[in-house]
């Protein structure tokens, strides 16, 4: 099969779908692996190293899309790229499809397999997205705490404090992979952490892992109860293939004090917060009703070395079942597979994304 890494494209997206070992890998087994030049240099891995591991360099954006069977892209299509897919194609990529409607037709159009990474589940994990929430939710601690500084525009709040001096309060809206990491990034600063949640038993696990993280139900009247005090807000809410929720409105937004931050970790499915859009790293913040607000809709793209070998180390297998067997074969080696397919043969044949955009949904086929 020809497998294919074009070069991301998106604003300030450093990270590649492949590292060179793994083309290596794939090039033992047979597999004819196109690298764009340039598509690892941002995270740091030379054209050099791809050659060296037996990829073949293709000089062209296009070239990388149209030569290949099989497209591994780290971030969804851009429409510049819209035109260069087509029938028979598989493209493997996160694609987050439900705030998306544009990229969607668009995908429905060029008659290609889309297999998202964000809707592979395992055991009721997401084992493909869970890497790049850790770092979103780590991360979440770096840049709310920065924007917290004063000469930035913020409430001059250190999180950690000072003896004498009580520390920031941090609320996290979800307690999963996201809202743990932005949790644990944040007592270790030494802040004041509450961490709301539906799942009881979600609730029961964070109370054990995290002893000295608060843990409250999560609804409006809660939140309302919270706002006023937080001078940290991380929004880590996930519905897997779905839009977000809007759980913070403009005028829950109003009780949080001026120079307070908000993290929207979900921005990629459209936000959890009713004033939330997206931004991107060379602009990352804006504010409403007085609330800083960093929407960064590929954070971890700020951390590319890191990001794209976490991200590898969880996609490599899938990527080598789909390469070295017809789909329906691939399905049956790997599962969890069948739920990654969001479009195929011009049909939505994921549930949610379906539901999202008030389209017909389709059973995908192996």
């Amino acid at each position: 099969m020809i497998i294919s890494v074009p070069k991301e494209i998106k604003t300030q997206e450093y990270r590649v779908a492949l590292v060179p070992s793994g083309a290596y890998q794939l090039t033992k087994q047979g597999h004819t692996v196109l690298v764009e030049c340039g598509a690892g240099v941002g995270a740091g891995y030379a054209d050099a190293e791809y050659e060296r591991a037996g990829a073949k360099l293709v000089a062209t954006h296009e070239a990388a899309f149209t030569q290949a069977d099989l497209i591994v892209k780290v971030k969804e299509p851009l429409p510049a790229e819209y035109g260069w897919l087509r029938a028979n194609q598989i493209l493997f990529t996160y694609l987050h499809l439900a705030a998306n409607k544009p990229l969607t037709e668009a995908l429905r159009q060029s008659g290609a397999t889309c297999i998202a990474y964000e809707t592979i589940e395992v055991n009721r994990r997401l084992p493909l997205l869970e890497p790049m929430s850790e770092i979103a939710g780590r991360m979440s601690l770096q840049v709310g705490s920065y924007f917290l500084a004063k000469h930035l525009g913020g409430s001059g709040v250190l999180l950690g404090g000072v003896p004498g001096v009580l520390p920031g309060k941090v609320a996290v809206l979800g307690g999963g992979t996201a809202g743990l990491n932005a949790a644990r990034m944040a007592l270790g600063l030494g802040a004041d952490v509450t961490i709301l949640e539906v799942d009881l038993e979600r609730m029961r696990f964070l109370d054990l892992a995290l002893p000295s993280v608060h843990t409250f139900y999560s609804n409006e009247t809660h939140l309302m109860e919270l706002l006023p005090r937080v001078d940290l807000l991380i929004g880590a809410v996930l519905v897997p293939g779905a839009r977000a929720p809007k759980l913070v409105t403009r005028a829950m937004l109003q009780r949080m004090r001026p120079g307070s931050v908000l993290v929207d970790i979900a921005i990629d499915q459209g936000g959890c917060v009713e004033t939330s859009h997206p931004t991107t790293h060379d602009n990352p913040i804006f504010v409403e009703e007085g609330v800083i607000h960093y929407c960064v809709a590929n954070m971890p793209g700020a951390y590319a070395r890191t990001a794209t070998q976490a991200l590898t180390n969880a996609t490599f297998h899938f990527l080598e079942t789909l390469a070295g067997h017809k789909l329906g074969e691939a399905i049956q080696r790997q599962p969890a597979l069948l739920g990654g397919i969001n479009v195929q043969n011009g049909h939505v044949t994921h549930r949610a994304v379906a539901a999202a955009h008030g389209l017909a949904y389709t059973a995908p086929q192996m």
